[in-house]
Parts: structure tokens; sequence; C-alpha cells
């Protein structure tokens, strides 16, 4: 009986560290935005998001507002499809639950294996930092930092810094000449490609993007389409976009078109 309490003090250290691993192991998960479950979806699988019956009402002076009314899709990696429809349709709303910065009313968003609906703020954050690229019309550049820095943010925010990549997608977007330059010094043109580097830089799974050429010439626009698509493709990842130009709509995999909150 006098090892009794030494031997059950020993089970209780070796419980409490087995523990500790299974939390640190989540943690990392969560880090990585997979949550506890694989994020690559059921085994055989390759869509990487869905989307079940998504309401989301808005409260106004004359009563909730439907938004978005029981949207379904789907979307595989490697895939690319583009989201239209007129101002006030819903497009944004979408894309926000989606990156988790709002919650739908009702329904269920799959990130892989993950139903993200449900997660607490710091979990959400997480799938933001690595599994889940932002690409905004306005580039939201830190302007204290120089390209360099501004490429390497994300990826550093995710745990993943890799100069090697840094190099290669500096030079597939025609920014290693302008490494060292500030925001303020670089056209509109090269400001997107810059965020839309930033956002590669982590190796997001899925690629998020609303109106990214919106604030660019035609011709311009195209180009940093050119480079998003090839990019993100070349990554394996999928890229849901948000545009108003049914032409650049056109040039994704497939499209699909919201009216008054529902897919028509």
């Amino acid at each position: 009986m006098q090892n009794a309490s030494p031997l059950k003090k020993t089970i209780v250290q070796l419980r409490q560290w087995v523990w500790r691993l299974y939390e640190r192991g989540r943690c990392l998960a969560l880090f990585h935005g997979h949550a506890v479950s694989d994020a690559r979806g059921p085994p055989g699988s390759n869509m990487l998001l869905r989307l079940h019956q998504i309401d989301k009402f808005y409260p106004t002076g004359e009563g909730p507002l439907h938004v978005l009314n029981g949207i379904d899709l789907s979307l595989e990696a490697g895939k690319s499809l583009a989201l239209t429809g007129e101002s006030g349709s819903g497009k944004s709303t979408l894309l926000h639950l989606v990156a988790g910065l709002d919650s739908p009313d009702a329904g269920e968003i799959h990130l892989g294996g993950t139903n993200i609906v449900g997660l607490n703020d710091t979990a959400l954050a997480a799938l933001r930092r690595g599994t889940v690229g932002l690409v905004f019309q306005q580039f939201n550049l830190i302007p204290s930092l120089d390209v360099a820095a501004n490429l390497a943010f994300q990826a550093r925010l995710a745990g993943r810094p890799d100069p090697a990549w840094l190099k290669v997608l500096a030079k597939r977007l025609g920014l290693s000449q302008v490494l060292t330059r500030y925001p303020e010094q670089l056209s509109a043109g090269q400001q997107q490609r810059v965020a839309i580097g930033r956002t590669l830089a982590a190796r997001p799974r899925l690629v998020l993007a609303d109106e990214p050429t919106g604030n660019l010439d035609e011709a311009t626009g195209d180009a940093v389409l050119d480079l998003m698509l090839s990019l993100v493709a070349e990554t394996g990842a999928a890229l849901l976009m948000v545009t108003h130009s049914n032409r650049l709509a056109n040039r994704l995999n497939a499209r699909i078109h919201l009216h008054a909150g529902r897919l028509v």
C-alpha cells in the first residue's frame, strides 16, 4: 500500500501528459484551420466547400430582411467558381459567411470535414489565418511595410514562412524589382498583385475574392486575374470570386447567380 500513492501519482501525471499532447495537437489543428476533424473532407472526396440551406437575416425598421434564402452550393479543390448578382443581392454577405466573418441564422457551412458554423472566435481566426485566404477590392496593404514584408505577412501569421515560395510568387507576379518599395510607391495593379501574393503566400486551401479587379482598368484587371487563376490552380486551392463582370465570370470553371438572396 505504501507504493500505491506514488504509482497513482505517476498514472495521474501520465494522463495529464497525454491530455496535454492531445490538446496541443488539437490547438495546432485549429491554428491551421482544420478544427478537430480532417479538413480534406470524406475519404475519396475532393469537395472542399459545401453550403447547405444557408439563411441570413438583417434587422431593418420594417422587420427582418431575408438577405440569403436557402443557399446550397459546393466547390471542389482546384476549381474556381464565380458568384455574380446585382448590388444588394447578398454576394458579399455570402463571402463573409464562408470566411467566418459573420454567422448564418440557419444552415451549415462545411469547409472540408468541418462545419464552421458554431466555431468560437479563436477557431474562426485560426481558420482565416491558415485555411482561407481573402482578396478584396481594396488592397488593404500595410503602409509602413515594404512589398517584401507585405508579401510575407499572412504566411508569418499562419506560421508558414517560406522564403523560397515568396521568391517564386514575387517573380510570377512581376514584383521582384519592387520588393523594397512601399505601397504608396506602387501602381494600383502592382498593389493588387501584392495583395494576391500576400494571400497565396500562406498556401490557403480556399481563396475568397470580392471584386478583386474592381479598382483596376480592364487590361490590368485581366492580367491580374490571369495571374490569380494560374497561381490558384498551381497550388490546388479552390477559388470563390464575387464579380459584377459577366466577362470575367465566364473565365472561371463555373458560375452561379444571386438574385434577391436566392441562387437562380
